[in-house]
């Protein structure tokens, strides 16, 4: 304990070189925090807007429907089946949904499309679609209507009141064709959507393909990936063929690898970034130890242990490594939390390659308690380590020597 006051008295008797240290995990922590938030944000962008502008956390379909994703492989509303699902503690709703593909024509313009036939007020509730109108207005009722991607809309250059046609194939093999007047366009966070989405009411849908009371999917929206992962085996075993449930994870492996091949080439990024942080720790804490090297010799020459003094200076450098590592913490609050609340866009061809990709041009931050607790805990790890240094270079030091400076 006595050494603990000695080395907390110590750091004070030269506030400057004290200062530098603390300064070196301060800011450590803060581009740590900065990159991993910044990290981490844009995976949760990139989930949240296929969950919340689509998929759900959790669907059911027909068995065959994911690997081949016909109309064909589709099945009958079912009251029985909902309230099942829904005697499942955690389920909060149920969207039905009719989906498909088919031509959509404007004028002399066609593009292929996902049509979508969904309960308007229920589909509202997991996507706030009606929000993201950007010209138009939100369906109602039984409208004969649709909603179009604004991308999609320059595409086909046509805009609200004017008339499309869509053709495709129905159940069963039948002719799907029909003239829909477009109600609103719409702008999602997911640039494909925008491109590509069409919706409409789910009866209308359920009409145009000759599918009555047909559907591709029931979307379970549960609050969070935490309850998805509690209710998921529950479904699994209480739902059987011919009807198959599946998690968002289940059916997007290939953004589960993206993310973690991502995550993996991070790494190496963090790594070097650690390395200059334990470096410029380093170098302070040499100078420390070399301005102090005549004072060491005076502390052996007068009866002070060695492996004491050791320890006492070992203590003085995990002293500054906890205090930077605190007032990092502190420093990088404010900065993360303004960038979370105002992502960075993206301009030129960063942001034209993000859209290609499907995704939103900005960088996003993330708020989670994880990315601040890991750097902090990595930062002071890199100090202890650094604090071994001082520690061997004392119990190797010879005070006839330290006393000649």
């Amino acid at each position: 304990m006595r050494l603990f006051v000695i080395a907390w008295r110590n750091l004070w008797r030269n506030k400057k070189r004290t200062l530098i240290t603390v300064s070196s995990v301060f800011f450590g922590v803060i581009l740590c925090s900065l990159m991993g938030s910044m990290q981490e944000g844009s995976y949760n962008s990139m989930i949240s807007n296929l969950v919340n502008f689509y998929s759900g956390y959790i669907q059911l379909h027909n068995e065959d429907y994911w690997e081949d994703k016909s109309i064909n492989n589709s099945f009958f509303e079912s009251d029985s089946l909902v309230n099942k699902v829904m005697a499942v503690d955690g389920i909060d709703y149920i969207i039905p949904r009719l989906e498909s593909f088919a031509l959509l024509s404007g004028g002399e313009h066609t593009k292929g499309a996902m049509v979508m036939g969904v309960h308007l007020e229920k589909e509202n509730a997991l996507t706030s679609i009606a929000g993201k109108i950007i010209e138009g207005a939100f369906l109602s009722g039984d409208d004969e209507g649709v909603l179009i991607g604004f991308r999609l809309a320059e595409k086909l250059q046509v805009g609200v009141g004017d008339t499309v046609v869509l053709f495709g194939q129905g159940y069963h093999g039948i002719t799907a064709a029909g003239k829909y007047p477009v109600r609103g366009l719409f702008k999602l966070p997911n640039p494909n959507l925008n491109r590509r989405l069409v919706y409409m009411e789910l009866k209308k849908a359920q009409e145009f393909y000759g599918a009555e009371r047909l559907l591709t999917s029931y979307v379970m929206v549960v609050k969070d990936n935490k309850i998805m992962k509690r209710v998921l085996p529950v479904l699994k075993n209480n739902i059987s063929k011919p009807y198959k449930i599946r998690s968002w994870v289940e059916m997007f492996p290939n953004m589960i690898q993206q993310i973690e091949s991502d995550r993996s080439s991070a790494l190496v990024m963090k790594g070097v970034l650690y390395i200059v942080i334990m470096f410029g720790i380093l170098g302070t804490v040499m100078m420390m130890v070399t301005e102090r090297r005549r004072e060491f010799g005076v502390m052996m020459a007068v009866g002070m242990l060695k492996y004491k003094l050791a320890i006492t200076v070992f203590y003085e450098t995990l002293f500054m490594g906890m205090l930077g590592v605190v007032s990092g913490l502190l420093g990088s609050l404010p900065v993360v939390g303004y960038f979370y609340h105002n992502p960075i866009p993206l301009t030129g061809k960063v942001a034209e390659w993000m859209a290609d990709l499907g995704f939103e041009p900005y960088m996003f931050f993330s708020w989670e308690a994880g990315v601040f607790i890991n750097q902090m805990v990595a930062v002071f790890l890199i100090t202890i380590i650094v604090s071994v240094f001082p520690f061997v270079r004392i119990m190797k030091m010879s005070g006839v020597n330290a006393l000649k400076g």
